[in-house]
């Protein structure tokens, strides 16, 4: 739901007209002051893309940079919170949504996550983070923002080049086997090394250049960071899930707030079953092949039965993490990669330190051999 939420204010603005000189040029007026074009060579007001909450151009700098420049849509900012409210009375008006959905925490969410995506200053220093925490991982790379013509509303980058994920399906076996096993070894370092992700899955926002074997890596709006805590237990419900431990997959999903403790047997059934679904791809050593192994359809099985019986709402942290988990899932299968799954979340677990050590028997025997 939350996606479907974000996803619908997304469909609406990517519906609006492209802005015209007449409302871009005070924008960056404004922004970057009247003597804007001085620090430029060159500027496109032809966009070359547009996004939920502004559109980019190509720029070349004074200095003979190719940059984009992301440049925000006049008063989108202030329109967030009334927007979100619409499709929310309209949720609620069609009286689709099951209780278990639970739609106000959805919503608190949404707005908050809309809310910081608005404000570029925050999504530069989420980026030169990632260009930090990324600097030493091969088959990566993000690109340099740049200050001098960068603000609360306009973000400027070195810009980059590549072929979207959804396009790398056209290519040869190996290709897309790489880029599957890089789509999800840095999905799991974002959250169990970094604490750190980008949770917005847009195939978009992954570029593969095929000449250097890289994935370029743009848009980090929706970056936020996780608690220690969390991630600890987090991983440990992962690995619960992994090896089919029942016991496991309950005390954690309790710790997390995922589970009251108060729920029917139906309901902690399909919780298992749908935890186990989704860590079939962690399950065996070997690799995994996402296109012929439908996890999404498997899952879905059960929510109704979940929706039924829920007596909480997930923890706020697992709206923009599952959304991502599920966005690189879906890559996989898009891809019809084959990846070791099992070998990349060892490689993980084996070196992750725990806050409260030594590890309980929960998971002391979940590290079983890949």
């Amino acid at each position: 739901l939350f996606s479907q939420i974000l996803n619908a204010l997304e469909l609406v603005r990517q519906g609006a007209d492209v802005m015209p000189r007449s409302q871009l040029n005070p924008v960056l007026d404004a922004e970057l002051g009247p003597n804007w074009q001085s620090k430029l060579a060159s500027f496109d007001y032809e966009p070359l893309a547009a996004a939920s909450i502004g559109q980019v151009h190509r720029a070349v700098t004074k200095e003979g940079l190719e940059v984009a420049m992301k440049i925000q849509y006049p008063g989108v900012a202030n329109s967030i919170e009334s927007d979100i409210e619409n499709v929310r009375r309209l949720l609620n008006y069609t009286n689709l949504i099951p209780k278990g959905l639970f739609l106000d925490r959805a919503v608190k969410v949404a707005k908050e996550e809309l809310a910081r995506e608005c404000d570029y200053e925050i999504e530069a220093v989420s980026q030169k983070h990632f260009r930090d925490l990324l600097s030493d991982t091969p088959g990566f790379y993000v690109p340099r923002v740049v200050d001098e013509l960068s603000s609360k509303k306009i973000l400027t980058t070195e810009l980059i080049s590549g072929v979207p994920i959804d396009k790398v399906a056209s290519l040869d076996q190996e290709t897309r086997d790489y880029v599957g096993r890089k789509m999800l070894e840095l999905t799991l370092k974002e959250l169990f090394v970094f604490r750190f992700m980008q949770t917005d899955p847009n195939w978009g926002n992954f570029l593969y250049d095929q000449p250097t074997k890289t994935i370029n890596l743009i848009d980090f709006g929706a970056a936020r960071d996780y608690p220690k805590k969390f991630v600890d237990d987090y991983l440990r419900m992962v690995m619960a899930c992994a090896n089919k431990d029942i016991k496991g997959v309950i005390e954690m999903s309790r710790r997390l707030g995922f589970l009251t403790g108060d729920e029917p047997d139906v309901m902690l059934d399909a919780h298992v079953q749908a935890g186990f679904i989704v860590g079939l791809p962690f399950a065996e050593p070997g690799g995994y092949a996402f296109r012929t192994n439908n996890i999404t359809s498997s899952v879905s099985n059960l929510g109704a039965t979940m929706l039924k019986h829920r007596l909480t709402p997930p923890p706020d942290e697992a709206y923009s993490l599952h959304r991502k988990l599920s966005g690189a899932f879906l890559a996989c299968i898009k891809l019809g990669a084959t990846v070791r799954c099992r070998d990349l979340l060892l490689q993980v677990y084996e070196k992750y330190q725990f806050d409260d050590e030594p590890q309980d028997s929960v998971v002391a025997s979940s590290s079983v051999s890949s």
